[in-house]
């Protein structure tokens, strides 16, 4: 997707289509801008990245004056089951790596920290999606697809409290501490945009790891065993 003309093909149709819905970017070739650049940090860079792609789609829809409308969903950390195939929970996405590792008793001993402290299930992210397409007034608009706070001992006592097999691997104690929230508070969020426009009932975090977990043990039936 990176290489010149690379869509040409992709927007021909006939009859023409009327939405295309784009979920995917480049990263390093896409980026103008190091990692030494952004305070020698990759997950920098890669905020940076999304934020330059966005920015180049705006100033497209300005001066080009295209005969379409430009929504943009913008969510933050992607929680909830996954649908795509998956040969093995080794492939799997970074999001849910922390409850893999969390059933698997793989952070028996440390909690991972939980960094990025918002999240929305990956079904509300797609209805936004869909729904940013059907309602006119969503045109031209950003939208925060955001459900809630969470945190990663929230998501362990989850587990433990619905997945009582598993509780012999999950952290306790001061294990659970480096991921719980910060003494001094985490930062807000403003969804009502998502909300208000494009109707959004957002699911909560409980939902969310349970079918995550649910959908993980559909790959890899033997971590019941393990």
């Amino acid at each position: 997707m990176a290489q010149e003309n690379a869509f040409d093909e992709a927007v021909v149709s006939e009859p023409p289509f009327e939405v295309v819905i784009h979920t995917a970017k480049t990263q390093a070739d896409w980026c103008p801008i190091t990692v030494d650049q952004a305070n020698e940090s990759p997950a920098n860079a890669y905020r940076a990245s999304k934020t330059f792609a966005e920015r180049a789609a705006w100033d497209f829809v300005e001066k080009e004056k295209p005969h379409f409308d430009l929504s943009v969903i913008n969510p933050p950390l992607v929680l909830g089951p996954i649908a795509h195939n998956l040969a093995s929970l080794s492939a799997l996405n970074t999001s849910n790596q922390r409850i893999r590792d969390l059933i698997t008793g793989a952070a028996k001993d440390r909690c991972p920290p939980t960094g990025n402290y918002l999240y929305v299930d990956v079904r509300d992210l797609a209805l936004a999606h869909v729904l940013a397409i059907e309602k006119v007034e969503a045109g031209g608009k950003r939208f925060f697809t955001v459900s809630s706070h969470f945190s990663n001992k929230e998501i362990a006592q989850i587990i433990d409290h619905e997945f009582p097999e598993f509780r012999s691997r999950l952290p306790t104690g001061e294990a659970l501490v480096p991921g719980d929230y910060p003494a001094d508070g985490v930062y807000g969020f403003d969804s009502s945009r998502a909300r208000e426009i494009l109707g959004l009932e957002f699911r909560p975090l409980k939902e969310s790891i349970v079918d995550a977990v649910n959908s993980l043990l559909a790959v890899e039936p033997e971590i019941h065993q393990s």
